[in-house]
């Protein structure tokens, strides 16, 4: 049976078994596997989970669901990232009447289409109306025209490959600060940006904290929230200063009601609280 190494760390290296390959291809900006798992059909992107079948809607839920009841409001939604497609039909479901989903990778898009049992299907890539609009492009590019247009967000969603040391990895540039500023001006009043950030535990969480500086340093408010039941943290961030915003989450959760299956008002609440390292500045590139 074909075995994936995934790295999780220096020294450190987590093997997947994988059977039933359907697809294994290399696009024109990464390698894309899709085959079976313990844990149901998976996605592997350069050789590193992306989401399977058992977990990807705990990790979809915790990257949308506090980021829209943070948001003043939910009609336009910004998607950067995220092939399998979960998170606009989350955004979908939570009132959007539009969402922009951009992917620069269209190859990987459609892979997932066709051999994930979730997230979109090729007739849902294929359809020319509806709340969805799917775009193949450059997410930095696609901002800029964005921005160029006027065009503004009450969501902007960034779910993207963990961020890492590759100079090549171009995505990379899409964590940076330059690129969340530019994602602030393209919010709507009371909007808010939220990403991947990355992973708490202690061997693995340079990412995190890397994020978490440049989210404190642009915006002025920042939620976290790290999932109770996966490895990935995820920040949320208003231009504006919001009091207690895990609070404000957990109490429109309860108000509003959610069709979210795989958190609560209490998971919200138990989430919310950074790691002691973040909180205290501790860490190994820290002063």
């Amino acid at each position: 049976m074909p075995q994936i190494h995934e790295p999780v760390g220096p020294g450190l290296t987590r093997v997947w078994e994988v059977g039933d390959v359907v697809y294994d291809e290399r696009t024109p900006y990464q390698h894309v596997l899709i085959g079976k798992t313990a844990q149901g059909v998976s996605l592997f992107c350069d050789g590193e989970r992306q989401s399977t079948e058992a977990s990807q809607l705990v990790y979809h839920e915790a990257l949308m669901v506090p980021a829209l009841l943070l948001a003043e409001r939910v009609r336009r939604v910004l998607i950067i990232g995220s092939s399998e497609g979960v998170a606009s039909q989350l955004a979908v479901g939570a009132g959007a009447s539009l969402v922009e989903h951009v992917d620069i990778d269209e190859q990987a898009v459609r892979a997932c289409a066709e051999h994930l049992p979730y997230g979109y299907t090729p007739a849902d890539l294929a359809r020319g109306d509806g709340p969805i609009r799917v775009s193949f492009e450059d997410g930095w590019a696609f901002l800029a025209a964005a921005e160029a247009r006027g065009d503004l967000y009450d969501v902007v969603v960034i779910d993207l490959p963990d961020e890492n040391d590759d100079p090549d990895a171009q995505h990379n540039r899409l964590y940076g600060k330059d690129f969340l500023d530019r994602c602030v001006r393209v919010l709507a009043p009371g909007g808010v940006v939220t990403c991947q950030a990355g992973c708490p535990t202690l061997w693995r969480n340079e990412t995190l904290r890397a994020a978490w500086r440049r989210f404190r340093e642009v915006f002025g408010t920042v939620l976290y929230f790290g999932s109770d039941e996966h490895e990935w943290a995820f920040l949320s961030g208003r231009a504006d200063r919001v009091d207690d915003p895990a609070a404000l989450v957990a109490r429109r959760f309860a108000e509003r009601g959610s069709e979210a299956a795989t958190l609560d008002a209490e998971a919200l609440l138990g989430g919310a609280t950074p790691p002691y390292s973040l909180r205290h500045g501790s860490g190994p590139d820290q002063s």
